[in-house]
């Protein structure tokens, strides 16, 4: 097995095209922990249930109703923004020192407790913080109001104080434009896709304190070599919840004099943008398909395949169910994302740049991919509220358990009690189908720029047609693993 790794990693770095080898060498390195598992199985919310078919059917129903009304309106899609509060400069910048300075003690004491603290992940702040709260809980807040991320994220924090040491960007050299957001991607697909879903290790402290303190030195190390664009590029939380921000109603922005802005706003306006580059329009396709992954692992259909394929492949059958599901989406999606631009009569891509002078950029070969990216984001976020928002409050409720000041043991708060099962069902539903519309109109966006403005309606319906076509698919699934119990 080492032999085959070794061969692998060297022919995976020596042809940089091979991008499916350099996923399979970093996951073979968690490969032997690999193992069926119920990714949230451990914190009962008591709104677990699967959903009715009777919802399900309902649910395809009104994504296909939401689906012909909004592609036959054919009308330009309207974007609408309203600045709602605003705080001075000096103000701003106080909070959020207060704030990042806040997180990084408890990202800190959570590590500390993983090493040292109770063994029960249920009582143990490792388990408690960084999967359901720092991965989770940041996510559902980057979809509310937009990714928090360069505020919050602990070796950003640590690398702005060196920085403010040196009274200069701590960076030893640029970063290699090669590189792109290839880590991000391989590190998201490592990270949430195989450690987080196929693992143990979210139910293990000091294996989820090793895997932390194990990223974040990646990260420092990186920020270190080469500067802030490490963290833009490479973190892969942080392009996971800048992607997650675009469907966020709320915004933040920067207005005269430095002022922070919170801005309502559409939720198509940001995801009929394009991405930037292929690659991250994969790790837009990724996210699609890693929600919905999520959930499936909890259900006996994927515990029935693990089953089958384990006596082939050994315990790290898991691996491959997932790597082969991404395959698959990646490849639909470029399907269609080529013939939408093809009935488009399109024939230029996109050059625009990312944050911090991002220089993964399309060329024409991509360019229905990075234009059409953006617009899937809506479906992932619906998706990720409504499969997670239950485990992220559920777990805010145990957070006192992990607490002992002297004898003073607080137990755990319920919070959900007072919410009837139909109502957490019917909120999954809409969440999904909601997502949905909102993929559907911000697509439609998309379509109507690159058919160009002389294009006729039918020319714009008729390029629609197959990412809606997509979009259907991915919504129908995502509402088909609510429907499954968990297994």
């Amino acid at each position: 097995m080492r032999q085959v790794l070794r061969e692998l990693g060297r022919s995976a770095w020596e042809h940089r095209g091979a991008v499916p080898a350099r996923v399979l060498l970093v996951a073979g390195a968690v490969v032997p922990t690999s193992q069926p598992v119920v990714a949230h199985g451990g914190f009962d919310t008591g709104l677990d249930a699967p959903i009715p078919p009777g919802l399900l059917y309902g649910g395809a129903v009104a994504t296909l109703l939401a689906t012909a009304l909004l592609a036959a309106d054919g009308g330009s899609t309207p974007d609408l923004e309203r600045r709602l509060r605003s705080v001075p400069a000096p103000l701003a910048e106080r909070l959020a020192l207060l704030v990042r300075t806040a997180f990084l003690l408890a990202v800190t004491a959570a590590l500390v407790d993983g090493l040292v603290g109770p063994r029960n992940y249920l009582l143990n702040g490792a388990t408690l913080v960084v999967w359901p709260l720092l991965v989770e809980g940041v996510a559902l807040w980057s979809i509310l109001a937009g990714s928090p991320w360069r505020t919050l994220a602990p070796w950003r924090t640590v690398h702005d104080a060196l920085s403010a040491v040196e009274g200069r960007e701590l960076r030893l050299r640029s970063y290699p434009t090669r590189l792109g957001r290839w880590p991000a991607l391989v590190g998201y697909v490592v990270l949430i896709g195989v450690v987080a879903n196929l693992t143990r290790i979210p139910f293990d402290p000091p294996a989820t304190a090793a895997v932390l303190a194990g990223y974040a030195l990646v990260m420092l190390v990186g920020g270190v070599v080469f500067g802030r664009a490490w963290f833009e590029h490479a973190d892969p939380l942080a392009v996971l919840y800048d992607l997650l921000g675009r469907a966020s109603p709320l915004s933040i922005d920067r207005g005269p004099g430095g002022r922070r802005r919170l801005v309502a706003r559409t939720p198509w306006t940001a995801t009929a943008r394009p991405v930037h580059g292929a690659v991250t329009a994969a790790f837009v396709v990724a996210t699609v398909y890693t929600v919905s992954f999520d959930g499936f692992v909890d259900s006996p259909v994927y515990r029935d395949l693990y089953a089958g394929l384990r006596e082939g492949l050994g315990p790290a059958a898991s691996v491959p169910i997932y790597l082969v599901g991404l395959g698959a989406f990646l490849l639909v999606f470029a399907l269609a994302a080529r013939l939408t631009t093809r009935l488009a009569g399109a024939t230029v891509g996109t050059d625009e740049r990312g944050p911090a002078g991002d220089t993964d950029r399309s060329d024409g070969q991509f360019a229905g991919a990075t234009a059409l990216a953006g617009s899937l984001v809506p479906i992932a976020a619906g998706y990720e509220v409504a499969h997670n928002w239950s485990y992220v409050v559920t777990v805010i409720g145990h957070l006192p358990r992990s607490i002992e000041i002297g004898p003073f043991a607080p137990g755990r708060v319920e919070l959900l009690g007072w919410i009837p099962l139909e109502a957490a069902w019917a909120s999954q539903v809409a969440l999904i189908v909601v997502g949905h519309a909102v993929a559907v109109v911000a697509a439609h966006a998309v379509t109507v720029r690159l058919a160009g403005p002389d294009a006729t309606p039918r020319t714009v319906l008729r390029a629609h047609a197959p990412i809606l076509l997509l979009m259907i698919g991915y919504t129908v699934l995502s509402l088909w693993v609510v429907s499954l119990p968990a297994g």
